[in-house]
């Protein structure tokens, strides 16, 4: 599933739950829905940089790790971790 799907598909979501429970006044759901959706894919887009960037520092590192007992997907996750919490990004 693209990730344009899955934000427009979660802002329905979320706008569909707020509205039911009365949690947010919405005058045009469909507004209120793109934004939320324009929210998410800044988001994710900014996952998606944050996980780049990470693998780009970690493959300049990659001899090292190779010839470590490091698991690379933890390496990954904690890099990620730590780029986010520079930046102010909760993952």
């Amino acid at each position: 599933m693209r990730r344009d799907d899955v934000a427009t598909r979660m802002a329905g979501a979320v706008i569909k739950r707020l509205a039911g429970r009365r949690l947010l006044e919405i005058k045009d759901e469909d507004v209120a829905r793109e934004i939320v959706r324009h929210i998410l894919m800044e988001n994710l887009h900014t996952e998606e940089k944050i996980e780049a960037e990470a693998r780009q520092l970690l493959s300049a590192k990659a001899k090292e790790f190779r010839d470590s007992a490091y698991d690379y997907s933890r390496l990954l996750a904690l890099v990620k971790g730590k780029l986010a919490k520079e930046r102010g990004f909760t993952l």
